[in-house]
């Protein structure tokens, strides 16, 4: 132990070893996530979280060395799948329902990745951890209805149109503000399943 450390309070040397708690941690990175949708990463900084959930700078940094390690971070923190889990027993179904869903938080999901824009072109981590936390799942879910509609004999394993599902369900969502001006709502998704993906699929029309 060093002279300075000796010489102070075992409370305060016994601070700066702990770790942050989950509840606390979870509150930088909704502070963070919220900051990032409403003015950008660019505008987002340690200080800025740091005055904002009433905490040191050096706190963060103890625990994330970078802005980008931090918003990374974040990122993983905030991953919350939207199409896990559902299983109507049809592809038709599935699709319709992963629609509604992806729908219901298109707007804040856009917003993030939006915001992030250039800084995940220029930073790998970046860019990895926003794959993981928004993409990855739902298109991992995505595959796994198909997989299940093959498995059924619902639909041949080696139709053409299998393979560009989950780019087109979930690129609609990201593409439809550039285009429109709007998010891609629940209902403007299950409409694109029912006129477009499910024809393209050759299955039954749904009524």
């Amino acid at each position: 132990m060093t002279p300075q450390a000796a010489d102070e309070p075992e409370t305060v040397v016994a601070a700066r070893r702990s770790k942050l708690t989950p509840e606390r941690e979870r509150e930088f990175f909704d502070a963070a996530i919220d900051q990032i949708r409403e003015c950008g990463y660019d505008a987002l900084s340690m200080e800025g979280i740091a005055a904002s959930t009433k905490c040191s700078k050096s706190t963060l940094y103890r625990q994330w060395k970078t802005k980008p390690q931090f918003v990374a971070a974040a990122l993983r923190a905030n991953h919350c799948p939207r199409l896990a889990g559902i299983d109507t027993g049809s592809l038709a179904g599935d699709l319709r329902a992963a629609a509604r869903a992806a729908g219901e938080r298109s707007d804040d999901d856009t917003k993030l990745v939006q915001a992030l824009g250039h800084a995940v072109m220029q930073d790998p981590e970046l860019q990895c951890a926003l794959r993981d936390a928004l993409i990855e799942p739902e298109r991992a879910a995505l595959k796994e209805m198909l997989q299940r509609a093959v498995d059924r004999g619902e639909i041949a394993a080696d139709h053409p149109a299998l393979e560009f599902v989950p780019a087109q369900l979930l690129g609609m969502i990201r593409v439809r503000p550039v285009l429109e001006g709007r998010y891609a709502d629940a209902d403007y998704l299950v409409r694109y399943v029912d006129a477009a993906l499910i024809p393209a699929l050759g299955l039954p029309a749904v009524t």
